[in-house]
This record gives C-alpha cells, structure tokens and sequence, in this order.
C-alpha cells in the first residue's frame, strides 16, 4: 500500500499547486472550490493509504524480493454480474426527475424502491446462513 500512498501523496501535491494558481488565473468561485475538495479527498486518501501501508504486512508487490509466485492465491470473491446496479440507478433516476418535477408523491415512491433495491445489492450473496 506504500505505493498507493506516493501515488496519492504525489496527485495531492500537484492539486495543492493548481489550486491557487487556478484562482489568481480566472477568479473563479466554481472551479476553485471543485479543486479545493479534490486536495482535500486526495490528501484525506493519502493519509488513509500511509496509516494501514504502516500497520500491515508488505504484499508481495511491495517487497523488493517480492515474486510473482508470491501473489498467486485466492483474491477474494468476486460476482459474475449483478442486475441490482441498474434497479439502484433507475430508482435514483425516479428520485431525481421526482424532485425535478415537484410530484414529492414519486420521490417518496423512489425512496421506497431504492431501499428495496438497495437491499437487495448488499444482501446479493447472503442466501442461507451467511452463504456465498
């Protein structure tokens, strides 16, 4: 993770530098504020990444004596494809043109399928007793 956290630390500095100057060259609220939370995000990722790279172990692409052999394994769990990303958008797609249209009645019909829809993406691969 040690990597991770230059490449972060790294897009932090170059945003500290645009930023200023990105205002003393257009005065632009818009773009200075969008800006000033990106250093902000990116700082906030670098001090994430550069605690934990301190606290665990090296991963095999972090070692200088590292092989490829080292990482082979199980990764971890990954689905193969998943439909509830798109009933999560759609709902969100309601919320969205409810409040633009003033109808609150659809909003709240939204927020109620974007829960149903939003459970049923976290809750996925729980079938059984905590099954995969």
């Amino acid at each position: 993770m040690r990597s991770e956290a230059w490449i972060f630390a790294m897009t932090t500095a170059f945003f500290v530098i645009v930023s200023p100057l990105y205002w003393f060259l257009t005065y632009d609220w818009t773009g200075t504020s969008a800006l000033t939370m990106t250093t902000l995000l990116a700082g906030m990722v670098t001090v994430f990444l550069g605690f934990h790279a301190r606290r665990m172990d090296p991963r095999p692409e972090d070692r200088k004596d590292g092989e490829i052999a080292d990482g082979a394994g199980e990764l971890g769990f990954f689905p193969p494809y998943s439909w509830w990303p798109m009933w999560c958008g759609l709902t969100l797609a309601v919320c969205v043109y409810a409040v633009a249209l003033g109808a609150w009645w659809l909003f709240i019909i939204g927020v109620g399928l974007g829960a149903v829809a939003l459970s049923g993406w976290i809750f996925e691969y729980y079938r059984g007793e905590h099954a995969h």
